[in-house]
C-alpha cells in the first residue's frame, strides 16, 4: 500500500473537451471559407476593393484557423502538494525574483508589499531567497524595502502563526478591515498591531516618496549620492541575510541596481533578469526561480509547493522547464472597460496552449528551472551537461570571465536539485558587482542562447519560444486560489502604453530569428504549439489587416462602389457576425462574465488593434528597417484598495492624449463620419456599375459604435476630450483620405 501511495504522481494533467465549441468554432471557419469562395468566384472580383477585401478576409480566416486549432484540446493541471511534502523531505531552493524600474509609475509601496508577500511563503524560509531589481537606480525603492524588510520580522511570523491566506499587507488589510468578535483577544490584539505597523510603514514610504519628508543620502544611502538613473556604478545590499539557515526566520533579501552607463546597450527587463540570475547564482544558486513583476503580489501562500509537484514529478516534471501561473488582477475594473484583463483568453486560448507543447513564457508569475535559462537540452539530462561543457574554458566563453561564476553555472548545470551553497550572500557581494557590470556579458552568450532573450522589447516570449525550440515542455499552474494577482492598467492612457509595447515586441519577434516558424522548422516546436504562437506574436500584422478593412466600407461608400456581396450572398457575412457574436458571447457568459464584458472586450479589440497595434507595427517596421530603435515604456501601476473603483475618479472612463495612438483612432472615426455624412446627403460618384449597399453602411456604423468612446471625446474637455492638436492632425488625414476617394 505505501509503495502504491509513493507511485502516485505528483501532479495530473486533464485534458477535456469542449464539443459545443468545437462545433461552433468550425461552422465559422466554414462560413469564412464561403465568404472566400464567394468571392473568388464572383463576377465583381476584379476592383482593388473587393481584391483587398478578399486579403484581408484571408488572414483573418488564417487567425481564425490558429485560434481554432488553439482551443481545439484545453487542458488543466491538478497537483498535490501533501504528496510532494511527504515524499520529499527536503524541499529545493527557489529564488525569488522581483523587477521594478521606475519609481513614479511602479511606486515602492507596491514593491514592498510584493516583497512582504514573497518572504512570507508557505515553504522553509531557509530555501528562499528574494532579489530584487531595481533599474532605476533609486534611493527610494532601496528605502521601502529597508523598510519593508522591519516590518516583515512581524509580519512573516503572524501570517504564519495564524494560517493567513493573503500575504500582501495591503490585500489582508482591505480585505479584513476589521475583525468579527469570534476571533481570540490575542489574535485581535496582534492585529490591531500589524494594522498600526502597517499603517506606519505606508505613511513613512508615501511621506519620502512624495517628499514631505527629504531622504538623507548617507549611511546606507551615500552610495546613491551621486547617481543617475542611466548613469550609475553597480549597487547591490543585502537586506536580510538569514545566516543560521533557521527553516522559522526569514529569507535573504538583496536589493540589486545593476550598473548603467550612457550609449551602453541595456537590454531592458531582459538584461535586469539576466543580471539577477548571475547575482543569486553566486550567491545562493538556487535550482529554481520564480520572476514576478512589482506589482504581483502572492495571493496563494502555497504556490511554490504547488509549482514543485510540477517540476519535481518523477516522471512528466524533468520535461517541464518552467511553470506558469496565469495574470490576475485584484484591481481590475468591474466589466473591464479597456479590455486588459484577459479573463476569457486565460480561460479559452492559455489553456488550449496547455493542452499542447504548453503555455508561452508570459514574462512574470513564472517557476524557471536554473540550468534551462543556462541552455540546457532536455536530452542533456540523460548522455550529461558535462561531457559537453566541463571544458572550463567553453564554460568562460559562455558565461563570462568570473570563476566563481563559472563554478556556480557548472554545479548547476548538473541537473541536481539538493546541492547545497555554503556561501552567504554578504560574502559574495564583490564578485556580484562584478557580474552585474554592463560589459561583463560583451563576447559571451548571454542573451543569446543563455538566460532571457535580447532583441525585443517583449523578451519573456522570445525567452519561451527559445525554450519551446529546445523541446521543453511548460505547464499551467492553476490551483484553487489564485496564485498571484496584480494591477490591471487602470485607464485608457496606460491600456494604449502596454498594448503598444507588446505589438512592438511580439512583432519584432514575428520577423525575428526567434519567430514560431523558424522554430518549428529548425526547432523542436510542435506544429500545433507553433501556430498557438503565431496567435500572440501576428498581433502587430495583423493591425495592418483591421485597418485596411475598417477603412474599406468608408472608401466603398464615398467611391460608390461595394465589398460586400448584394442580393442572397449578403446573408454570408452577416450570418458571420451574429454567429460570430453570440458565440464569444455564450463563452463569455458561461465562465461568469456579463454581456456589458463581453461587449467591452469586442469593442476594445477593435479600437485597441487598429489603434496601439499599429503604431506597435509600424515603430517595430523601423526598428527592422534600421531607422529608429524601440523605446520600453513601463505601464503605470497605482497603488490601490479593494474599494478602488469608488476612490478612482477615472475608473471606466476614455482620457486621452497627443500619442499618435490617438490620431489614428481618430481619423478612422472621422473617416467613418465623413462617409456616413455623404451617404445621407446623396454626395456619392454616380456609378454605372454595383454602387456600395447596405452591407458597407452597416460595416462603417459598426466601427462608429466600437468607437463611441472617441466621438464623446471629440465633444469633451480637459483630459476627457480628445486635444486639439490631435483632432487637426486627424481631420487633415481624414480629408486627404476622403479628397483622393473622391478624385
Amino acid at each position: 500500500m505505501a509503495k502504491q501511495e509513493d507511485d502516485r504522481p505528483l501532479y495530473e494533467k486533464v485534458w477535456f473537451k469542449r464539443t459545443y465549441q468545437r462545433v461552433m468554432d468550425t461552422f465559422i471557419l466554414l462560413l469564412l471559407l464561403l465568404l472566400l469562395s464567394y468571392r473568388l468566384f464572383s463576377s465583381n472580383n476584379f476592383t482593388i476593393p473587393w481584391i483587398l477585401a478578399f486579403i484581408c478576409e484571408s488572414w483573418f480566416t488564417f487567425t481564425w484557423i490558429i485560434t481554432l486549432t488553439t482551443k481545439w484540446t484545453p487542458a488543466v493541471t491538478i497537483t498535490h502538494p501533501n504528496r510532494l511534502l511527504q515524499r520529499v523531505p527536503e524541499l529545493p531552493r527557489v529564488d525569488l525574483f522581483v523587477a521594478t524600474a521606475d519609481p513614479v509609475l511602479e511606486p515602492p509601496i507596491i514593491t514592498a508589499n510584493t516583497v512582504l508577500s514573497l518572504l512570507a511563503h508557505y515553504y522553509p524560509t531557509n530555501k528562499l531567497a528574494c532579489y530584487v531589481s531595481d533599474d532605476g537606480c533609486s534611493p527610494l525603492t532601496f528605502y521601502a524595502l529597508v523598510e519593508a524588510s522591519k516590518f516583515a520580522q512581524f509580519w512573516v511570523p503572524f501570517c504564519k502563526k495564524y494560517k493567513i491566506q493573503l500575504r500582501a499587507p495591503f490585500s489582508y488589510f482591505s480585505s479584513v478591515a476589521t475583525i468579527d468578535s469570534e476571533h481570540s483577544p490575542e489574535f485581535k490584539q496582534e492585529w490591531s498591531r500589524m494594522k498600526d505597523m502597517y499603517d506606519n510603514l505606508i505613511l513613512k514610504i508615501q511621506d519620502v516618496t512624495r517628499k514631505q519628508i527629504p531622504l538623507q543620502l548617507d549611511g546606507e544611502f551615500a552610495v546613491f549620492s551621486n547617481t543617475e538613473r542611466r548613469n550609475h556604478p553597480t549597487i547591490i545590499k543585502v537586506i536580510l541575510e538569514n545566516k543560521d539557515g533557521v527553516s522559522d526566520g526569514l529569507p535573504h533579501l538583496v536589493y540589486v541596481s545593476r550598473e548603467k552607463k550612457p550609449h551602453q546597450t541595456h537590454n531592458y527587463k531582459a538584461g535586469a533578469m539576466n543580471v539577477l540570475t548571475r547575482v543569486s547564482g553566486l550567491m545562493t544558486n538556487a535550482p529554481f526561480m520564480l520572476n514576478v513583476d512589482c506589482d504581483m503580489v502572492v495571493n496563494n501562500p502555497k504556490i511554490v509547493l504547488h509549482a514543485m509537484c510540477i517540476l519535481l514529478d518523477p516522471k512528466g516534471g524533468k520535461e517541464v522547464a518552467f511553470v506558469q501561473c496565469f495574470q490576475q488582477f485584484y484591481d481590475g475594473i468591474k466589466d473591464d472597460p479597456f479590455g486588459n484583463q484577459w479573463v476569457a483568453a486565460f480561460e479559452y486560448i492559455i489553456r488550449g496552449m496547455a493542452g499542447l507543447q504548453g503555455p508561452h513564457y508570459s514574462g512574470t508569475n513564472a517557476f524557471h528551472r536554473r540550468n534551462v535559462m543556462y541552455g540546457l537540452y532536455p536530452e542533456e539530462i540523460e548522455i550529461g551537461r558535462k561531457g559537453k561543457l566541463g571544458e572550463k574554458k567553453l564554460l568562460t566563453q559562455q558565461f563570462g570571465s568570473s570563476k566563481e561564476f563559472v563554478k556556480s553555472a557548472d554545479r548547476a548545470l548538473d541537473w541536481k536539485t539538493d546541492f547545497h551553497n555554503d556561501t552567504s550572500p554578504s560574502d559574495c557581494i564583490e564578485t556580484a558587482i562584478q557580474v552585474a557590470g554592463c560589459e561583463y556579458e560583451c563576447g559571451t552568450c548571454w542573451g543569446e542562447k543563455i538566460g532571457w532573450l535580447y532583441g525585443s522589447i517583449t523578451e519573456d516570449v522570445a525567452t519561451g519560444l527559445n525554450i519551446h525550440r529546445r523541446g521543453w515542455r511548460s505547464e499551467c499552474c492553476t490551483p484553487d486560489q489564485i496564485a498571484f494577482t496584480g494591477c490591471a492598467p487602470r485607464g485608457l492612457l496606460s491600456t494604449m502604453v502596454q498594448q503598444k509595447r507588446w505589438a512592438t515586441g511580439l512583432t519584432e519577434v514575428f520577423f525575428g530569428k526567434h519567430s514560431p516558424l523558424t522554430g518549428m522548422i529548425f526547432g523542436k516546436i510542435q506544429f500545433r504549439a507553433a501556430l498557438s504562437y503565431f496567435w500572440i506574436t501576428h498581433w502587430g500584422l495583423r493591425s495592418v489587416f483591421e485597418v485596411c478593412y475598417a477603412v474599406l466600407p468608408a472608401y466603398c461608400i464615398i467611391t460608390n462602389t461595394n465589398i460586400f456581396p448584394k442580393g442572397p450572398g449578403l446573408w454570408i457575412p452577416i450570418a458571420l457576425l451574429v454567429i460570430y457574436s453570440v458565440h464569444t458571447l455564450l463563452e463569455y457568459l458561461k465562465i461568469g462574465l456579463s454581456i456589458r464584458h463581453w461587449w467591452n472586450n469586442q469593442r476594445m479589440t477593435i479600437i485597441t488593434t487598429t489603434t496601439a497595434w499599429f503604431i506597435g507595427f509600424l515603430s517595430a517596421m523601423l526598428k527592422l528597417a534600421g531607422i529608429s530603435d524601440t523605446v520600453f515604456e513601463i505601464t503605470q501601476k497605482e497603488f490601490s484598495s479593494s474599494d478602488a473603483d469608488e476612490k478612482y475618479t477615472d475608473a471606466g472612463r476614455f482620457t486621452f492624449d497627443e500619442s499618435p495612438a490617438f490620431v489614428v483612432g481618430t481619423t478612422i472615426l472621422l473617416v467613418q463620419l465623413a462617409a456616413i455624412l455623404i451617404r445621407f446627403l446623396r454626395l456619392q460618384q454616380s456609378h454605372s456599375g454595383n454602387g456600395c449597399g447596405i452591407g458597407e453602411l452597416i460595416s462603417s456604423t459598426y466601427v462608429v459604435v466600437c468607437y463611441f468612446p472617441y466621438l464623446k471625446g471629440l465633444f469633451g474637455s480637459g483630459k476627457y476630450g480628445i486635444p486639439v492638436s490631435t483632432i487637426c492632425k486627424s481631420a487633415i488625414l481624414a480629408f486627404v483620405f476622403v479628397h483622393f476617394c473622391r478624385k
